[in-house]
C-alpha cells in the first residue's frame, strides 16, 4: 500500500492537523497543544494501525470534504457526524478502505463538537519541536500552522503492510466515551485551593456551568454562580504565575472560572480552584457553546486508578501498535 495523498475540497470550519501534543517546552513559553479529545485521537490511530502519536486531522464543527487521489485506510472518531465516501454513508469509529478518487466527506454534525480522521502510516507534514500539531495562535506545525484551506495537498506516511488487515474493524459503542452536551466531569483539587472561600467547592459541585461563546482551543469560559476568593485576595485575586494544567479551572476576579483546554497559555496568574481528571478531558472536548458542565470531587488516587482503567479497556479493545 502505497502512502495517503489528500486534496482539500472543502476544508470545514476550523480543520487542523494534530497529535498528541507538543511536549517538554512549557518552560520555554511554547503551549502543548495537540487533539482537544486525546482518547478520540488515540482510537482513530489504532484503528488504522498507526502510533497513538501519529498526525491525524481534527475537525471542528463543520467537517471537510475531502478528494484522496491515492488510496487509503482510514478511520473517523469522535462525536456523532454523518460521514461519506462517495455519497455513501459509513460508520464511525470504523476502519474503512478508500480507493483512489474517492471523496470522503465529513458532513452533518449531529452530537458533540470535534471529529478526528486518521490514515494509515499518519500524515507527513514536517515536525516542529517533536511535534507534528498545529498552534495557530503561534503558527506553529502542522500545514503552516494554519487551518487546512481549499486546495491543500496532505500526505501520509507509509502505512504498515497489514493496514487492509484492519479493515472493518470497529470501536464497541460500550467502549466510547459517554460523550453529552452536559456532563459531569470530576475534578481534583487545585493548587490554590485555599485561596477561595470554604464555600466555593461546594458551590462548584452542586451548581451548573454554562459554555459562553468565549470558549476556544484554549479555555472555555463557563458562566454560573460566582466562585468568591477568600476575603485576604478580594480584589487582588491574582497568584505568582505558575504552570497551568490541562484541566485547571482558574477563577479570575469575576468569580467566573475558565476551563482550560489544550491550546491553554503555558502559565498563568489566577487561582485555580481544581483541575479536571485527565479521563474527563475527552468529554470537555465535545462541548459546544450552550451546553454544561457539572462538577464532582475525587482524590488523586482515584483520578489515577479511573484514567489506568480507561487505558486499560482501550487496549483491551484496541492494543496499543507493536503489541498483540
Amino acid at each position: 500500500m502505497h502512502p495517503a495523498q489528500l486534496q482539500v475540497l472543502r476544508p470545514g470550519l476550523f480543520t487542523t492537523v494534530q497529535d498528541l501534543g507538543r511536549w517538554g517546552f512549557q518552560r520555554f513559553g511554547m503551549p502543548v497543544g495537540g487533539a482537544m479529545d486525546p482518547f478520540a485521537l488515540r482510537c482513530a490511530n489504532r484503528l488504522v494501525g498507526n502510533a497513538d502519536s501519529a498526525a491525524a486531522l481534527e475537525v471542528t464543527v463543520r467537517g471537510p470534504e475531502l478528494l484522496f487521489e491515492r488510496g487509503a485506510v482510514i478511520a473517523v472518531s469522535g462525536g456523532e457526524w454523518d460521514i461519506s465516501l462517495d455519497g455513501v454513508s459509513v460508520p464511525g469509529w470504523t476502519t474503512v478502505e478508500v480507493r483512489p478518487g474517492s471523496r470522503v466527506t465529513i458532513g452533518e454534525r449531529r452530537s458533540g463538537a470535534r471529529a478526528y480522521l486518521a490514515v494509515a502510516g499518519g500524515l507527513n507534514v514536517p515536525p516542529v519541536l517533536g511535534s507534528r500539531a498545529t498552534h495557530v495562535r503561534s503558527r506553529t506545525g502542522g500545514l503552516g500552522g494554519r487551518v487546512l484551506t481549499r486546495g491543500d495537498v496532505l500526505n501520509g506516511a507509509q502505512p504498515d503492510s497489514d493496514a487492509g488487515d484492519r479493515i472493518g474493524r470497529s470501536v464497541p459503542t460500550a467502549s466510547r466515551p459517554a460523550y453529552s452536551p452536559s456532563p459531569t466531569l470530576r475534578v481534583v483539587l487545585g493548587p490554590q485551593a485555599e485561596a477561595f472561600i470554604p464555600e466555593a467547592l461546594d458551590i462548584l459541585t452542586q451548581s451548573r456551568y454554562v459554555l459562553s461563546p468565549q470558549s476556544d482551543r484554549m479555555g472555555y469560559r463557563l458562566s454560573g454562580p460566582s466562585l468568591v476568593h477568600a476575603p485576604a485576595n478580594v480584589g487582588m485575586p491574582d497568584v505568582i504565575s505558575d504552570a497551568t494544567p490541562l484541566g485547571a479551572l482558574q477563577v479570575p476576579a469575576t468569580h467566573q472560572p475558565i476551563l482550560l483546554m489544550a491550546d491553554r497559555q503555558t502559565t498563568g496568574g489566577y487561582p485555580k480552584l481544581a483541575v479536571a481528571i485527565s479521563a474527563d478531558i475527552p468529554l470537555a472536548a465535545q462541548l459546544l457553546p450552550g451546553d454544561t458542565i457539572r462538577f464532582a470531587v475525587v482524590g488523586v488516587a482515584e483520578a489515577q486508578q479511573i484514567l489506568r482503567e480507561q487505558h486499560r479497556l482501550l487496549d483491551s479493545v484496541l492494543p496499543p501498535v507493536g503489541i498483540p
